[in-house]
């Protein structure tokens, strides 16, 4: 089986609370501030601000999300390393939500640091090795990163959660997983289109050729 088979596969199943399936991406998020305070609307007159910003640095916005439950999490790092990385994922296997969960199936792209190496980076080897266990991760394909269902409801946070003026990393964290809550109250979900058998259709040039 292809990865993209494995992934869209994954998508297709019934949930399961056993086997939940879940998506992850993160997205880096620059940090700006107003160099000159901006001045609010007054009668007759509209909102005023500067063009010109100030570089705060950067961070890293990570997503996770349950496509068939109508569920996601974010949360915003000062970083984008292997131990970031592995921390958000100890959190998820221990939120309350997967407690029932014998595994957890999390679909990632192909970053050096989507490992369970960073596992042992992170935390003791006991812990790591749990880590290991509890997690099965499934990866897109190379240049195939559009089949993660996290890449548009991080397409979505951006476009109603964040600012172009945000100056702190603490600031990103607030609107994020006020944005998560809000959007979780809701139940919004994703109509998610692509299946297996249209994979086998439109992308026909990337199955092998068996030749008898």
């Amino acid at each position: 089986m292809s990865r993209m088979e494995a992934v869209l596969n994954g998508y297709s199943r019934p949930r399961n609370v056993r086997y939940p399936v879940v998506c992850r991406d993160e997205h880096a998020q620059c940090l700006r501030a107003d160099k000159r305070t901006s001045q609010p609307a007054r009668p007759g007159r509209p909102a005023t601000y500067d063009y010109e910003y100030v570089r705060c640095g950067t961070c890293t916005i990570w997503m996770f999300v349950e496509p068939l439950g109508q569920w996601r999490t974010a949360n915003a790092t000062a970083r984008r390393t292997a131990v970031d990385w592995a921390h958000p994922v100890k959190a998820l296997v221990e939120h309350p939500r997967y407690r029932a969960a014998e595994r957890l199936i999390l679909i990632c792209d192909n970053l050096n640091t989507h490992a369970y190496r960073s596992f042992f980076r992170a935390f003791p080897r006991a812990e790591a090795e749990r880590l290991v266990r509890r997690v099965l991760l499934v990866f897109t394909p190379r240049h195939g990163s559009w089949l993660n269902m996290a890449e548009p409801e991080l397409s979505v946070l951006t476009r109603q959660a964040l600012s172009p003026r945000m100056a702190t990393q603490e600031e990103v964290h607030a609107q994020v997983t006020a944005w998560a809550e809000a959007r979780n109250a809701a139940q919004k979900g994703i109509d998610w289109q692509f299946r297996t058998a249209d994979a086998r259709v439109r992308l026909k040039h990337l199955y092998p050729t068996i030749e008898t």
